[in-house]
């Protein structure tokens, strides 16, 4: 009886929230899921689980699937979440200014409805509120919170998420922050308190919103074009150089919004031989060439390595659907290849290191290579690791560049408080031409690295669940009975970062150093449902004749490691 009575509740919960939906496609798929919940389990089991509870909102904002009820991305958690924003906001004028908010949208599904709904509710509360005016990259929004001084930024997108979600991102800038936050992402405390303010029961209707009133940015074409503005705001982050027309790039959109404005921001910088992969240069909400719309994802940039083999090019950039990240792919000893995530970081570090000012730092994610310490020690500069994510690479004090493995980049901390795949895509394609200009090239250079500061060899061991629940178990497995060896060494040390310390805030992570210079960290994912593992392995080297083998040595080790780890993991 009692199961049949929590059935019962389910639907009238259902049924209650399809009648005040304002969504007409969510309002139907919800009616149509309540009237075959009586005789379907399917849909019972659905509905269960679109109403098991509601969407967390932290320090990565939202991000779920499109759908109806409190578990999934529509326009009544939108509403409730801007509602809770704004709540925030007032809190933090407390009467003494009016707050701006600026509010961005890629092209995927509802996107732009979900930045227009915020839009509603931000200039009904009384603010000032500026949206931009077509789909465009997260750069162009990161960079617009700093450049109009606003007290918040709303970027709605789900980024490199499969065709299904959409999510909503929130910065943080103005007179809401000090100088180390302005203009970047959302952290703790501010999540808890923003969340503290969202009304999961208040009805969409009762929500305040304006029919008009926001100010449009202005569009392609037109004075003040908003993503002009930006390309010529990151034009300087390289120098004028002869014969950039030299290098012939490949470029992919990856079907998402950064197409226009990565092309665009090659040409300002002298880059005239641009290839675009047609079939991923225009958005595309379905992206149709790839299972998921990540350049990390096996096969997702075999596009562009078609092409360059074609054109016969000397760069493939890759950026993902909101252009945030920034894949690159080299001809390496007659093959083609994608650079890792670390690689790329290490070039540019390398690149920035001896040419930013005086007391500028270099930073990096704790689960990117440790490469990047020893560049930033050669050069005498301070060197700092974070907590994953930008929203903590970028807080930064002096920040002069900073990365994490996952294809971001931040080579313009002053104007782009976030990763961004176009001016870190402009300058690899500058450092690319500058070799190819002294006769050298990208894997030469990474050998000269490799020479100087050791082999680094980094790896990952993903695991991806339905079952969430599974994610903490293991976690909690690492924690009371890690693994006693990885790739023939002893485990020398186990830190469990949820401890914190002085240098890092806690964070659910574990890291397992070997007594062979091996390691490993493990951690669930912030964006998707998997279970993250980072590998690194150390070869020194006394010269660059002696770079190849070592290479192949880390790697057998590191390969080592990730097999016995994939073992012990989805060991009982």
């Amino acid at each position: 009886m009692e199961n049949v009575s929590a059935q019962g509740q389910l639907l009238e919960t259902a049924t209650a929230w399809a009648a005040a939906d304002p969504d007409e496609a969510t309002r139907t798929e919800l009616q149509e899921l309540v009237s075959r919940a009586g005789t379907d389990a399917a849909a019972m089991e659905d509905l269960s689980d679109r109403f098991s509870g509601v969407l967390e909102f932290g320090t990565a904002g939202l991000r779920a699937e499109l759908g109806a009820g409190p578990m999934r991305m529509n326009r009544v958690v939108v509403l409730r979440t801007a509602a809770g924003i704004a709540r925030f906001l007032e809190q933090q004028a407390d009467g003494a200014y009016t707050p701006k908010v600026v509010i961005g949208f890629d092209a995927r599904y509802n996107s732009d409805v979900f930045a227009r709904d915020s839009a509603a509710v931000f200039t009904a509360a009384g603010f000032d509120v500026l949206l931009m005016p077509a789909p465009l990259p997260t750069p162009v929004l990161a960079w617009a919170v700093r450049r109009f001084a606003a007290e918040a930024g709303v970027m709605v997108t789900a980024s490199h998420n499969p065709p299904r979600d959409n999510g909503y991102k929130v910065y943080i800038g103005g007179r809401a922050s000090n100088d180390a936050g302005r203009g970047a992402q959302i952290v703790s405390p501010i999540d808890a308190q923003i969340a503290a303010l969202i009304d999961h029961e208040q009805p969409a209707c009762q929500i305040p919103q304006a029919d008009s009133g926001w100010l449009v940015l202005p569009a392609a074409g037109a004075e003040g074009d908003i993503e002009a503005e930006y390309l010529a705001a990151i034009g300087p982050v390289v120098e004028p150089q002869p014969d950039r027309d030299q290098l012939r790039v490949v470029v992919s959109a990856m079907h998402g919004v950064g197409g226009h404005t990565m092309r665009q921001a090659l040409l300002n910088a002298g880059f005239g031989d641009v290839h675009m992969v047609a079939a991923q240069e225009h958005p595309d909400p379905e992206f149709p060439t790839v299972k998921f719309p990540n350049p990390e994802e096996p096969g997702a940039i075999d596009l562009s390595l078609e092409l360059a083999r074609e054109v016969g090019a000397d760069l493939v950039i890759a950026n993902d659907p909101d252009a945030d990240r920034c894949a690159a792919a080299v001809e390496d000893q007659g093959a083609w290849r994608m650079l890792r995530g670390d690689e790329v970081g290490w070039l540019l570090g390398d690149h920035l290191a001896t040419r930013l000012p005086e007391g500028r730092k270099l930073g990096n994610s704790i689960v990117s290579s440790r490469m990047l310490a020893a560049i930033a020690k050669d050069a005498g500069r301070e060197h700092e690791e974070t907590l994953t994510g930008f929203k903590w690479i970028s807080r930064v004090e002096n920040l002069g560049f900073g990365y994490e493995e996952a294809l971001g980049y931040c080579v313009a901390p002053d104007l782009v408080r976030d990763k961004d795949g176009i001016s870190a895509g402009v300058m690899l394609a500058d450092l690319a031409a500058q070799l190819k200009a002294a006769g050298s090239s990208i894997p030469q250079r990474l050998d000269e690295l490799a020479a100087r500061h050791g082999v680094h060899v980094t790896d990952q061991l993903s695991l991806r669940f339905t079952d969430l629940a599974q994610i903490p178990v293991l976690m909690d497995k690492i924690r009371t009975n890690p693994p006693e060896h990885l790739g023939g060494s002893a485990v020398s040390e186990v830190t469990d970062l949820s401890q914190g310390s002085e240098k890092l805030p806690a964070t659910d992570a574990m890291v397992l150093h070997t007594f062979s210079g091996a390691r490993v960290i493990i951690r669930p994912s912030g964006t998707e449902p998997k279970l993250k593992c980072y590998l690194e392995t150390i070869e020194p080297v006394d010269d660059i004749a002696q770079v190849a083998q070592a290479r192949l040595d880390a790697t057998t080790q590191v390969l080592a490691i990730k097999e016995q780890l994939a073992a012990y993991l989805n060991a009982n």
